[in-house]
């Protein structure tokens, strides 16, 4: 089995693997899959995990950018689309490097980051923009044939699947998917790797240390007939037959060029030796360590409870509320840093089982996650958005710790209010609210009037159980609004 084979194999399966992670909207394959999302470079950079970042770099030291050929699932997406698309062989050739291009997206990068200018990280991270296409393009899809799948499973008196539904959750950050998606599968289509070695600041961050790998592509002067065959499928446009050297800042170890030579001019070796006098390496035990990185994983697919509004007539749409400060996830901390350390990669978006969060739409903290609860709550019983976020701008809670943090608070907005205006009862808001912070009272204090909320502060988590659950249409009586730092109650 050949380098590129072996490749070919481990890439497949975290390509699939971790799509399946994004599609899932059970929050079951976090379980098993989590991992893929914790060992992509810069989220391991910004959750400050030493030991991925450590692991990371010794691979590219001992083997090369493996990590962009193997690991990076918009590495491996750029290689299914030049691949699949079917346009001819030997159609690559190789071009000097765009250093400066690649050092100012690296740059800029680096400002975004020191800035807190969450949105440009969004955009220049390459498994943030892998989440978004997979979450925006793909979940809609994915999650239409499992409705078409319930329906007929309901048909049959089953209830193995469940039906979800399928909207947009920001028009912005979709709009951003498509567009990413349509460049990188025109680099991909035209150039192969181009957008690897020109755009993306972790190619370009793991350069430096591929420059030094152990482990290197090694051109024989003797053997090589210039035929040229192996420069022509360098995907990487990294390989000059003429000078008979490689540019490995840019290679990203596929071994297109081992397949491609038919003289063994072209060798996997230790020392780039132009005459490369030792002894060829096996290529498939050097990269047999690397099977142990993607283990295939199992996942069993659980059921949510459905959501219905009940009865049989139309029920309008509720509106979000003008809030003064957006609601961030419980374990975010602060909206700061929040801002400074997520990449916007979706994937807890892709996760939250009740709707709640979406991308935000506001230009700083562009395709960060927002809350709001037009369609749901965030019920005191779930913390997936904690525990599936790779980068540590959600910091993992536990269900106990959830329930004392306070992310925001209700506010009471009378001329909406049901009981205020139309003179009926209600209360939903005090039956629902988990934390116990609202009592129902009566208009200025007379008991033959109806009675409307009343709010203690000190004690709502900003859960949102109210907001969502309130009657009134388009607009709650009661709604959130956000605190820029969490509270212990």
């Amino acid at each position: 089995m050949n380098l590129k084979k072996i490749r070919v194999v481990l890439a497949s399966i975290v390509f699939v693997l971790i799509t399946m992670l994004f599609l899932d909207f059970t929050g079951t394959l976090h379980a098993y899959l989590g991992w893929l999302a914790k060992i992509q470079f810069l989220p391991a950079v910004l959750a400050l995990n030493f030991a991925v970042i450590a692991v990371l770099v010794a691979l590219t030291l001992v083997f090369g950018r493996i990590y962009c050929s193997v690991i990076c699932p918009l590495g491996i997406l750029q290689d299914v689309i030049s691949h699949g698309i079917g346009r001819k062989k030997n159609r690559f050739s190789y071009s000097p490097a765009k250093s400066w291009l690649r050092y100012a997206m690296l740059g800029v990068l680096v400002v975004a980051l020191l800035l807190g200018a969450g949105s440009v990280v969004a955009l220049l991270a390459p498994y943030s923009s892998f989440g978004r296409i997979v979450q925006n393009l793909l979940q809609p899809i994915y999650i239409g044939c499992n409705n078409l799948l319930a329906m007929a499973a309901e048909r049959m008196d089953s209830y193995t699947f469940y039906s979800r539904e399928v909207w947009i959750r920001s028009l912005p950050t979709f709009v951003i998917a498509a567009v990413s998606f349509v460049v990188v599968a025109v680099l991909a289509w035209r150039n192969g790797r181009t957008y690897c070695n020109t755009i993306c600041p972790v190619g370009t961050v793991l350069s430096f240390a591929a420059r030094f790998s152990w482990l290197k592509i090694v051109i024989d002067d003797s053997k090589c007939k210039n035929c040229r065959k192996c420069e022509r499928n360098c995907k990487a446009a990294c390989l000059n037959v003429a000078s008979h050297e490689v540019d490995y800042s840019r290679c990203v170890v596929c071994g297109n060029c081992l397949n491609e030579c038919s003289f063994g001019a072209i060798s996997y070796a230790h020392k780039p030796n132009k005459n490369n006098g030792g002894k060829s390496v096996d290529e498939s035990r050097r990269m047999f360590v690397l099977a142990a990185a993607s283990a295939a994983a199992t996942a069993s697919f659980a059921q949510d409870k459905k959501k219905v509004d009940g009865g049989l007539a139309v029920i309008e749409d509720k509106i979000a509320p003008e809030r003064k400060t957006p609601i961030t996830p419980p374990g975010s901390l602060t909206a700061e840093n929040m801002r400074m350390r997520c990449t916007g990669c979706q994937l807890c978006v892709s996760e939250c089982p009740n709707d709640v969060l979406r991308p935000s739409t506001d230009l700083v903290t562009l395709m960060q996650p927002t809350m709001s609860y037009e369609r749901g709550y965030c019920r005191p019983e779930c913390n997936a958005c904690s525990s599936v976020c790779p980068a540590g701008a959600i910091k993992p809670i536990t269900l106990a710790e959830k329930s004392s943090i306070q992310i925001g608070h209700a506010v009471f907005v009378m001329k909406n209010c049901l009981p205020a205006v139309e003179g009926v009862s209600c209360g939903n808001c005090a039956r629902h609210c988990p934390a116990g912070a609202i009592q129902m009272v009566h208009i200025d204090g007379d008991k033959s009037k109806p009675t409307i909320p009343a709010i203690n502060e000190s004690k709502c988590i900003g859960c949102g159980a109210c907001e969502n659950l309130c009657p009134a249409r388009p607009f709650s009586a009661i709604y959130v609004e956000g605190h820029e730092s969490h509270k212990l109650i």
